[in-house]
């Protein structure tokens, strides 16, 4: 027996003693339930707006079937946890700063950055803080942009350099995604 397969049972294994587990603990979650009924129906049924959506863990493992809403959806207490996500377009203003341009000059530049979270799920269980992220991606892609321009290209381009920056952050995107590779 090879070590690959060893670990294979081992994981087999795990999982089934962790599905028995969860199995009991949804049970006993359910009976809980049944017993408190008139004041758990509070606790358990959730609202999600039509601008949010919800990402939903049972024991800390993310659930099937992706983020839920808008609307009405249950949760289990004891078990399961839940994050809201916001989907509408938010604004942050970069704080002027000083940068270097190509030709030796220091400039105080600022700007506006308009995002949006497009994927719940994603957003919530890759990125510890997803919108502290995006504001330091968005400090470090302008700061970096204009160290690359001379003075006269910042002050006439504007327009163009908004664009480089759109562009460079979806080419940073695309590399990031994963390859999905098939076993």
């Amino acid at each position: 027996m090879t070590l690959l397969s060893e670990n294979k049972m081992v994981e087999e294994d795990i999982q089934e003693k962790a599905s028995t587990c969860e199995t009991l603990l949804i049970f006993l979650s359910i009976a809980l339930i049944i017993l408190t009924l008139p004041f758990s129906l509070f606790i358990c049924f959730k609202v999600v707006q039509e601008y949010e959506r919800a990402v939903i863990f049972r024991l800390g493992r993310l659930m099937q079937g992706g983020a839920k809403g808008p609307g009405i959806f249950f949760i289990m207490p004891c078990i399961d946890s839940y994050a809201r996500v916001d989907l509408r377009t938010r604004t942050y203003d970069i704080p002027p700063q000083e940068v270097l341009t190509k030709d030796s000059v220091t400039v105080s530049v600022d700007a506006v950055v308009y995002y949006r979270v497009s994927n719940a799920t994603v957003s919530i269980a890759n990125v510890e803080n997803a919108h502290h992220s995006t504001r330091l991606l968005a400090q470090t892609t302008l700061r970096n942009t204009m160290g690359t321009r001379h003075l006269h290209e910042i002050l006439s381009e504007r327009v163009s350099i908004s664009g480089t920056m759109q562009v460079k952050r979806r080419k940073e995107k695309q590399k990031k995604k994963p390859n999905k590779k098939k076993f």
